[in-house]
């Protein structure tokens, strides 16, 4: 089944923060509604397949609205939203993105989010998280670093595992092996690369992966979808996920899981382990 694809108008790009994402930024940002990557790894499990008012019934993975007015309404927003931020939540910062991929194929044609990244250059939030799941984020090491310059940056790549597959699910959107190079790239340009292990899968060798991540990340965050689906974890288990992470490493679904490998984190990147909500925030211990 094809992703089919639309360009629609946005009215306000900038959606404040509400949820899980209150405490770790003033805002969120959606380049795009839906995901082409819905029918991936990551999509197996994704909590945005359950929000009603964004699929309107379609599978996960089958649509994509592309925003192509939305670095406009960012520079029409940016100022009355960071005078709101400032005063309500402290500081004006994004996530980009909670609810979609920004670097889905379909970017590498259109550039909406590299736009949006360039208007944010030209008018700064304080701070800004860029979440993806692919490597492709490091083509646009350009104007991120000229971001790094002007805001506090974070680049968060999620590897969740060591494992490129899980029996009976699909492959991830991008390898093991090109997230982590991907990590090294930004961290040697002078962005700061963080890898979220979210969520947690089965690790065949936490050593080994942990050590491979200090080596290449500034910092890693750990989130087991039983804290970090904003369901405790009723979403998830509707899905296959749970079960293939059973049929691979049994107790892998629950949470002394996630505190075992945030153990082994700990010893490879001692005061560079973010968990959860804390870890999306910047907080490392």
């Amino acid at each position: 089944m094809d992703t089919s694809v639309r360009t629609v108008g946005v009215r306000r790009i900038l959606t404040r923060s509400s949820g899980y994402l209150v405490g770790v930024t003033s805002h969120s940002l959606q380049p795009y509604r839906g995901c082409s990557y819905g029918r991936s790894l990551c999509g197996v499990g994704c909590y945005v397949q359950h929000h009603g008012l964004v699929t309107r019934g379609r599978p996960w993975g089958s649509f994509l609205e592309a925003r192509t007015n939305a670095a406009h309404s960012y520079r029409e927003s940016a100022a009355a939203e960071r005078r709101w931020a400032r005063r309500a939540r402290g500081d004006f910062s994004i996530f980009l993105s909670s609810a979609t991929d920004p670097f889905v194929p379909q970017e590498r044609k259109l550039g909406i989010t590299r736009a949006l990244l360039e208007a944010m250059r030209d008018d700064p939030p304080d701070a800004l998280v860029v979440q993806t799941h692919v490597a492709e984020v490091a083509r646009e090491r350009d104007v991120l670093c000229a971001l790094a310059a002007r805001c506090a940056l974070r680049v968060h790549i999620s590897i969740e595992s060591d494992r490129d597959r899980l029996p009976g699910l699909p492959p991830p959107a991008a390898t093991v092996e090109r997230r982590l190079v991907a990590l090294a790239e930004l961290r040697e340009s002078g962005i700061a690369a963080v890898a979220t292990v979210a969520p947690l899968l089965p690790i065949a060798d936490p050593a080994a992966f942990f050590e491979r991540i200090a080596a290449c990340a500034d910092a890693v965050v750990i989130d087991h979808f039983i804290g970090g689906d904003g369901s405790a974890g009723s979403r998830t288990i509707r899905t296959p996920l749970p079960a293939a992470m059973e049929a691979v490493l049994p107790g892998s679904t629950r949470l002394q899981y996630r505190d075992e490998m945030v153990a082994a984190a700990r010893r490879a990147m001692p005061g560079r382990v973010g968990v959860g909500h804390d870890g999306f925030a910047g907080r490392y211990s």
